[in-house]
């Protein structure tokens, strides 16, 4: 039986055809801030600041012009260390922090239990320094939460948690440290977990229309979850399987061998 090197041909071309449009793919799903020209200027971002939260780590030092006034209001505690090489102790201050626990209260040297869940960070030194000015004039108190962190989920280059030393952080800053998101992320529908005051929400952001950076989500609070969603792409290659074009390639050589040899 002779076979016809045409049907070889036309199977080629339809799963060559096949192969390229399941890789095509619309500049629309891809490119950030595509209308970024036409978005008007937003209120001033500078102000953000993300508010206090159970479970929170914060380290809390309080400074005055006589340091010997300021030591009741630190928690601090002294560590030992032996210099092997001068064969002597040396003694080193570590400041402790303070956990914010379910109720949003901290337990305060001096001042005794203090409610500064749901607070900024500026809310939270103003309190501080109205209370601790009845015993110090001017002091000067420094915040810092120690346990600012987000996770990044899903399709990005590097997911896993990360943690924020600056306590603030967008989300394009987020996608950053995960080496940005792959290929197969859906950039019109990330969905971000944010808990505050034991609450829960999940938000949806859509990062191909500028105008989210004008969104409360544009900056993440700490223990944000941030996912990004797999496109129809993976999806359908996680259900064929993720060889699918090396397969598709495979048989496409054989095909044109077969007209080779019996052409």
């Amino acid at each position: 039986m002779k076979y016809k090197p045409s049907i070889f041909i036309k199977t080629t071309c339809l799963l060559s055809l096949v192969f390229l449009l399941f890789s095509c793919a619309s500049r629309k799903d891809i490119v950030y801030y595509q209308n970024i020209d036409t978005i008007k200027a937003g209120q001033n971002t500078n102000s953000y600041e993300v508010k206090i939260q159970p479970d929170d780590l914060l380290m809390i030092i309080v400074s005055a012009e006589d340091p010997e006034i300021a030591l009741p209001f630190n928690l601090t505690t002294v560590a030992t260390q032996n210099n092997s090489n001068l064969q002597a102790a040396t003694s080193q201050v570590l400041i402790q922090s303070y956990l914010v626990d379910k109720n949003g209260n901290i337990e305060f040297p001096v001042l005794g239990k203090l409610q500064i869940g749901g607070l900024t960070r500026t809310e939270a030194l103003q309190l501080l320094k109205d209370k601790i000015g009845v015993y110090i004039k001017n002091p000067i108190i420094n915040m810092r939460i120690m346990n600012f962190k987000i996770s990044m989920q899903g399709e990005v280059n590097i997911p896993g948690t990360y943690t924020v030393t600056s306590e603030r952080v967008t989300l394009i800053e987020a996608l950053s440290m995960a080496k940005d998101m792959t290929i197969y992320g859906k950039r019109d529908n990330i969905l971000v977990i944010r808990e505050a005051n034991g609450i829960k929400s999940y938000n949806r952001v859509d990062i191909t229309k500028a105008d989210f950076i004008n969104s409360p989500f544009y900056y993440l609070a700490q223990n944000d979850v941030v996912y990004i969603e797999p496109n129809r792409t993976k999806v359908n290659a996680s259900a064929v399987g993720p060889n699918t074009s090396v397969i598709i390639s495979a048989i496409s050589i054989l095909i044109s061998l077969s007209v080779l040899i019996f052409k």
